[in-house]
């Protein structure tokens, strides 16, 4: 990775170089402080106010600069104004257009701006993360609690921005009254639903609401699916790749990740009962289950690979193994074949395309749309976890055809299926394989990727953010040494590289993805066993469950992604879902007899809910302490995640099928057992690392 300071010389603007945060400068004293403490020639507090004083003059500098450019920006706005309303006299086209294209460069102009605010805000936050590091004191808490509100501080007046608002509503207002009104006497004011499309516009827009919202639902959602991006700016106009967008394509890729969550939770109610069909004991549902994620673990990493060259090949190829697998599932019942049956998982594992879906989002859909797409993302997961326990449900029949038994452990492989060859249909008839970059020429399409993704990701950050990411660490450490050499901004090249790229902080959010991920596992999985056994429920009852447990997904992460996370920092939602979590696993255990229905729904939903809202919240700190080398390439975060969730879930499937062999009695408790241990684990490394950083 490149060093910041180098970053910044290389990107700033020329004319514009005396404003930036002297970030060189603040490093060289930084140094200078550690020195001279250690020589007992300066006292501590006489650094923190020296210090203190030297970021409250750089904050002030760019402050005011931003505010006479606004200034400058506003007065060519009024100049055009006056334009704008002879032309409204005396209509002329050319000028009409010449008007517009001058609006438009005030927005190109108000862009380069606002990136200007984020190169700051990133050095600047860089800057009190290596005083932090270097002194072991927490100067940033310090810092922001006595400036954030204070009204003489400069630190807030970033983000308040009244005066970037006004420029984008002038902008955008004057841009839409002079389009083709084709006679209509309404305002921009007069239809709200019928924002104005222009690109200059929707990149300022988005900018803006990237500069100024810590986080949202959208933003929470899409970090949820972890398409990591890189974070640096550049101040270009936002250039989303149209070219490689479709949007026929991105459906498919979400139709492709909600078909395969339906898969491989369609046959969660019905597994035990198959299982016992075929002379199998009930547990051996966990091995059927399981097979899917065994296979994934190894289809992952070659349709992360594959997805280099492709993405319509992997998801014809994906078609194909799924709907042979789903055949083979359902006939594994009239063949009498335990072996067919697991063949048939195994299969649907290895069609697992989840890899090519984040990566088709990360790198084709433009930037002013991404967040929603990774969003889309997460909801088709989610929706298709809570449909396909509902569809089982429904498939509450049995009949013959020839040779062929229909019924309800059959089919949810006949309809995936046919749902498979459905989707194969269509993916052959309206996909749009994209428009790939020249692979002898790296350097500018690198560049342009990382021009865009700074769009989503460097403005999305907070100017100061308690819980910054170790990847600066990495970044202080070239600073200091200067090096930027090609090696530094390599993607990995296997997993054993990925791996030597995480940082303890990393691990320990690898750890929990683990943890919680098992414990959904063992909930779900083992759901059907454990609810005959005790309760007698029928395969309705537990397709009802399951789907509801599902249907809280979006209503929980709406609530935490809009209002619980704008109230509290990540850590601290981290570390109460884990407290959560672990009091769910607590009440599952049977040791109060006996053991009721409402006491196993309670526990399950708090289980759950807890696991979902840690989930969304872990994957949103690990997207920002990941190595930003990680956000591309085969080997990439992305992959790491779905490797660690796989596994988890192998593990879980594993262990419901041993504990199977104790007898139904004792397979509650002995399953619970390693989640607790897990979670007891993940929740002693999360305070001791947070401790440490923070």
């Amino acid at each position: 990775m490149v060093a910041f300071g180098k970053k910044l010389k290389e990107r700033r603007i020329e004319e514009w170089k005396g404003y930036y945060i002297n970030y060189k400068l603040m490093k060289k004293k930084v140094k200078r402080y550690a020195q001279q403490i250690k020589e007992g020639t300066l006292d501590r507090r006489h650094v923190l106010k020296d210090f203190s004083i030297m970021l409250d003059n750089q904050i002030e500098k760019i402050v005011l600069f931003m505010l006479e450019q606004q200034g400058l920006l506003a007065s060519r706005i009024a100049k055009l104004g006056e334009r704008h309303d002879t032309l409204q006299q005396q209509p002329d086209i050319s000028q009409i257009i010449e008007l517009r294209e001058a609006y438009r460069q005030v927005g190109r102009d108000l862009l380069k701006l606002l990136f200007f605010v984020e190169i700051n805000a990133i050095g600047l936050r860089k800057i009190l993360k290596k005083f932090d590091k270097r002194f072991g004191y927490r100067f940033t808490d310090y810092y922001v609690k006595t400036r954030a509100n204070h009204p003489y501080s400069q630190l807030q007046q970033v983000f308040k921005h009244v005066g970037v608002g006004a420029v984008v509503g002038a902008v955008s207002r004057n841009l839409h009254e002079l389009q083709d009104r084709q006679g209509s006497y309404l305002s921009i004011y007069d239809q709200p639903s019928l924002p104005l499309q222009d690109p200059v516009v929707d990149s300022i827009k988005a900018a803006v609401d990237r500069l100024t919202h810590s986080t949202n639902f959208l933003s929470f959602l899409g970090q949820h699916a972890l398409i990591l991006q890189e974070e640096f700016p550049t101040p270009v106009e936002e250039q989303a790749d149209d070219q490689r967008y479709h949007f026929n394509s991105l459906l498919l890729n979400l139709a492709n990740t909600f078909l395969y969550m339906v898969n491989t939770y369609i046959i969660v109610p019905t597994a035990d009962d198959y299982s016992l069909s075929l002379g199998a004991a009930a547990t051996v549902c966990g091995v059927v289950i399981g097979a899917m994620a065994v296979a994934q673990v190894f289809s992952s990493v070659y349709f992360s690979a594959w997805s280099n060259k492709s993405y319509f090949k992997p998801l014809v190829f994906s078609s194909i193994v799924l709907f042979a697998g789903n055949v083979l599932y359902a006939m594994a019942y009239d063949l009498n074949s335990i072996w067919v049956l697991l063949i048939g998982r195994l299969l649907c594992g290895f069609g697992s395309a989840r890899a090519v879906n984040r990566r088709y989002i990360s790198d084709c859909v433009p930037l002013r749309i991404r967040m929603q797409a990774s969003a889309g993302f997460v909801s088709a997961s989610a929706l298709g976890m809570a449909c396909g326990p509902a569809i089982a449900g429904l498939l509450q029949v049995d009949f013959k055809i020839y040779m062929l038994t229909f019924n309800q452990n059959t089919l949810p492989g006949w309809v995936m299926a046919v749902a498979w060859l459905l989707y194969l249909v269509w993916l052959c008839i309206s996909f749009k394989e994209p428009v790939r970059d020249d692979e002898e020429t790296p350097v500018e399409p690198n560049r342009g990727k990382a021009e865009n993704d700074t769009l989503e990701k460097g403005l999305q950050k907070p100017l100061l953010i308690a819980s910054e990411n170790n990847n600066e660490d990495e970044d202080d450490d070239l600073d200091e040494s200067e090096e930027a050499g090609d090696e530094s901004r390599r993607p990995a090249t296997s997993i054993g590289s990925a791996y030597r790229l995480l940082t303890p902080s990393v691990k320990v959010q690898l750890l929990i993805y683990f943890m919680l991920k098992y414990a959904m596992e063992i909930l779900l999985s083992e759901s059907s066993v454990v609810t005959t056994y005790y309760f007698g429920w029928s395969t309705s009852s537990v397709a009802i469950f399951l789907a509801s447990l599902g249907l809280t997904v979006l209503p929980v992460n709406i609530l935490v992604g809009s209002y619980i996370s704008n109230m509290f920092e990540d850590r601290q939602i981290l570390l109460a879902s884990e407290i959560l979590v672990f009091i769910g696993i607590v009440l599952s255990f049977n040791v109060i007899i006996p053991y009721t229905a409402a006491q196993y729904v309670v526990s399950g939903l708090i289980m759950f809910v807890s696991a979902e809202v840690l989930e969304g919240v872990n994957l949103s700190l690990l997207s920002r302490v990941m190595s930003s080398r990680l956000s591309r390439g085969t080997y990439n975060g992305g992959l790491l995640s779905t490797e660690a969730g796989t596994l988890a879930r192998v593990v879980a499937d594993g262990t419901i099928t041993l504990a199977g062999y104790l007898g139904d009695s004792k397979l509650l408790n002995v399953t619970l057992l390693p989640s607790l241990v897990i979670c007891i684990t993940s929740i002693v490394a999360t305070c001791y690392t947070y401790n440490s950083l923070y």
